[in-house]
């Protein structure tokens, strides 16, 4: 299976038809049908890594101020118990909790309402243990590449430029941000996975970039299941509302 990162920016991409939806809708057409979907999402932090392992997944709505229409979407997408157990069973190097209560927030499924509005193919979620390096991270998603043979789409959601205290509402982008994106794509690019770990060493696009870790990282566990030969192909190519990239891309 391929690996996807999704630039996911604003919950209304849910149900807004505009060119981030659209070009999603496009990807989700192109992917072979997963067994199931492993997403690492931004707005999941936990103490300790944890994975979803309900049944029935709960959709959260975790935001506010938003139009009633984006309140009632549903994604009733199955859990697989059976995916969070061998999960917890690929990951070494840490303990991998079972989890009976988050279920899939707006990180996931505000993505996957276009990738697969059928909302029929089991989903799980792994939380973001933000006590550890980024380089743990990394190294989590390394462990997870087995899944990739087994059917499990990998998704990770988030952006690699989001600074909300700097955003605008309009359609323009900061000089940094545009140099912080268009460096992480060459750096993808590149294979050179270490300048992006390191990204506390990149100057101050990066500071102004990542002035929250928690929607870049789910980048790391996408490079750590990319095999090193492996084609990578972007969308969404562009920084919208002064500070928020909504580059995406699909690994393999």
């Amino acid at each position: 299976m391929p690996i996807l990162f999704m630039g996911h920016g604003s919950p209304m991409n849910a149900i807004e038809d505009n060119e981030f939806s659209r070009t999603w809708i496009e990807i989700g057409k192109s992917l072979p049908l997963p067994t199931a979907i492993l997403c690492i999402s931004a707005h999941w932090e936990s103490e300790g890594t944890q994975v979803t392992a309900m049944k029935n997944p709960k959709t959260i709505h975790d935001f506010g101020g938003f139009p009633q229409e984006l309140y009632d979407v549903q994604y009733p997408a199955p859990g697989s118990p059976e995916l969070a157990n061998r999960i917890s069973q690929l990951i070494t190097t840490t303990n991998v909790a079972l989890n009976q209560n988050w279920g899939l927030d707006h990180g996931t499924w505000s993505v996957l309402a276009r990738l697969f509005p059928k909302a029929n193919i089991p989903v799980v979620q792994l939380s973001i243990d933000r006590s550890h390096s980024p380089s743990f991270n990394y190294e989590l998603g390394q462990q997870l590449l087995p899944l990739r043979e087994e059917g499990v789409l990998i998704l990770s959601s988030g952006n690699i430029v989001h600074n909300l205290r700097l955003i605008v509402w309009e359609n323009t982008a900061f000089d940094w941000a545009v140099e912080f994106d268009s460096k992480v794509r060459q750096w993808i690019v590149d294979n050179d996975h270490q300048s992006i770990i390191q990204y506390e060493k990149q100057g101050k696009s990066a500071q102004l970039s990542i002035n929250s870790g928690e929607h870049y990282l789910p980048l790391l566990y996408a490079l750590g299941a990319k095999n090193e030969n492996e084609p990578v192909q972007f969308y969404c190519e562009k920084v919208w509302g002064g500070s928020l990239s909504m580059r995406c891309l699909r690994i393999g």
